[in-house]
């Protein structure tokens, strides 16, 4: 007796070609839906909720890197711009000018954050100055931070005479 052939099916194949819903008595298919769905739910929750650095703690690094790390050479004070006209004390940018290896290089620091470190009465243009210099991005500089400064006061900047009645440094070491 001759059998007919048996009909082969595809699992998610009709006989018309068409695609069936995926069907949810295979529990693999349905743990990897899960499993994906929970990947993809905590990778939003995380983008969501992590902590951005703001733009003046992203500034406040740079700094402590360029204190940290960072080449010293010396430089002048260009201009100083105030934050506002009617208060010319409170500086908003310092620029100043260096050069590196035959390039100059003119830069601008917002220096609006460090008040209590920079005074405008200090200033004077023209005047050298220390700037601090990423040895890698020679663009990237400062002459301000929290914790140094490579600005030279109008009263300090030249050497000041000892007077008459202090004693040296020979004097006071004892033989």
């Amino acid at each position: 007796m001759h059998s007919l052939p048996r009909r082969i099916s595809l699992p998610f194949v009709s006989a018309q070609h068409e695609l069936h819903a995926l069907p949810l008595r295979y529990p693999e298919w349905t743990g990897a839906a899960a499993l994906a769905l929970v990947c993809v739910g905590g990778v939003v929750a995380w983008k969501k909720l992590r902590h951005r650095p703001s733009a003046e703690d992203v500034e406040r690094e740079r700094r402590a890197l360029l204190v940290r790390s960072g080449r010293i050479i010396d430089g002048t004070i260009l201009d100083m711009t105030s934050q506002d006209a009617g208060q010319p004390d409170e500086l908003r940018f310092v620029l100043y000018q260096y050069e590196i290896g035959g390039v100059e290089y003119e830069c601008s620091q917002d220096v609006s954050a460090l008040r209590d470190v920079v005074k405008a009465e200090d200033l004077r243009l023209g005047f050298p100055c220390s700037v601090r210099y990423d040895i890698h991005h020679p663009e990237n500089s400062i002459v301000v931070a929290e914790n140094w400064s490579g600005l030279r006061m109008a009263a300090s900047a030249g050497p000041r005479p000892t007077p008459p009645h202090a004693p040296t440094a020979s004097a006071l070491v004892s033989p």
